[in-house]
């Protein structure tokens, strides 16, 4: 009985670390970049899009689709770069101890 009372113990513990990461994955942001730059997109660490700057030379009649792809590439990018810290973090919380499913952050 005492083994389950400290799996009990460990398992409320493990859930606020969790709720503690899924507040501060809200507070990271990465970038994605494509075409050398000049189209980058801002992401939370979660994925969710905060921003989006596209330089100047882009904004030319014609270039639409162009600037259309840079978008997708760089978004692409910048959930890469979302995931590898979403990965980091959950490394940290859960000692690389892999997750029983709905106990993710996805």
């Amino acid at each position: 009985m005492m083994d389950f009372m400290g799996m009990m113990k460990q398992a409320a513990q493990l859930q606020s670390k969790m709720q503690a990461l899924q507040a501060e994955l809200d507070t990271i942001t990465v970038d994605g970049t494509a075409g050398g730059g000049v189209v980058t997109v801002t992401l939370t660490a979660k994925g969710d899009l905060k921003a989006v700057k596209i330089d100047d030379s882009m904004m030319k009649p014609g270039e639409a689709e162009i600037v259309e792809d840079l978008l997708i590439a760089a978004h692409a990018d910048a959930r890469k770069h979302a995931e590898a810290v979403l990965q980091e973090k959950m490394q940290a919380v859960t000692g690389g101890l892999p997750l029983p499913p709905g106990l993710g952050l996805g």
